[in-house]
């Protein structure tokens, strides 16, 4: 939780947020990811200054607990002095135990987004998806909870002005606006009607930009003039059989095999699991794990 210290930006731990939602559509399927269409409402997790401390965060993790469809979970909430914003005691159920930071006491309206954030390791425990290393699964989680529809609260948590900041999540706010841009692009929902933050709202127009460059890479037919150049220009390169072989890295690859033609490898738009198509100009190609179709000029 950064509380008044500085807020990093930008977009440093992007791919391994496209690594979680590629997990997240392997885990859950894609029928089980889109029964999470709607998001958390505000009005479901609206917590007042004359609600009571401890009823009211009951009643916040109980609606967290339904919209993550756990229903034989039991959260009991308390509050503690702690570096960080929260913490979930993960044993085996049915009770779980959550402590938040003794901010919230004062800081209620924030009280939904740290138990957003807690509530889905609790979910992540339970389907056994966990990324190695601390940081990587804190991601995954602050992933997991905006792509599943909660994960609003934790953008909405971010304010900063020239005193103070406060932040909660491991991702930027960039990459929380990001996984929330991605996830409005599949379910045509739009959380910025939600934000109480200014600060949250230009967060999500950036990600929004950068989650829509994600489907206007080559050999899609959406990708710019520029890019289209440049593919054709790798793709006669991919063609030379005397060429040096170009690196891997970057929104596409080429890959043939003696006889077999030569194919492209590129990241689906809405899960980044990567799609092989045959080099044959345009083509339609299904992703195999979000069935997104896609149109492609290879």
């Amino acid at each position: 939780m950064a509380n008044g210290g500085p807020v990093e930006h930008g977009y440093p731990h992007l791919e391994t947020v496209r690594a979680a939602v590629t997990a997240l559509y392997r885990r859950l399927s894609c029928d089980t990811v889109r029964t999470f269409s709607a998001s958390v409402a505000p009005a479901e997790v609206a917590f007042c200054d004359t609600d009571d401390l401890y009823l009211g965060a009951q009643r916040v993790a109980r609606e967290l607990v339904r919209h993550y469809r756990l229903p034989d979970a039991r959260m009991i909430v308390s509050f503690r002095e702690m570096t960080h914003a929260a913490s979930v005691e993960l044993a085996a159920g049915p009770e779980y135990f959550i402590e938040l930071n003794d901010r919230f006491r004062t800081h209620r309206r924030d009280i939904g987004a740290a138990l957003a954030h807690e509530v889905m390791h609790v979910y992540l425990h339970r389907l056994d998806l966990a990324f190695p290393g601390t940081r990587d699964n804190e991601i995954l989680t602050d992933t997991a909870a905006a792509y599943l529809g909660a994960g609003w609260l934790l953008l909405d948590a971010y304010r900063e002005d020239a005193a103070s900041s406060q932040k909660l999540g491991y991702l930027t706010p960039e990459e929380f606006g990001y996984v929330l841009a991605k996830r409005a692009l599949v379910f045509g929902e739009d959380p910025s009607v939600w934000f109480t933050s200014p600060q949250a709202y230009t967060a999500y127009v950036k990600g929004m930009a950068r989650a829509r460059r994600d489907g206007q890479q080559p050999p899609l037919t959406a990708a710019g003039w520029a890019g289209r150049r440049r593919y054709a220009r790798d793709r006669r390169h991919a063609q030379d059989p005397h060429a040096v072989p170009l690196p891997e890295e970057g929104p596409y690859s080429f890959t043939a095999g003696g006889r077999d033609p030569l194919r492209v490898s590129f990241p689906c738009p809405t899960c980044h699991q990567r799609i092989r198509v045959p080099v044959r100009g345009r083509v339609r190609a299904r992703c195999g794990l979000c069935r997104t179709v896609l149109e492609c000029d290879t």
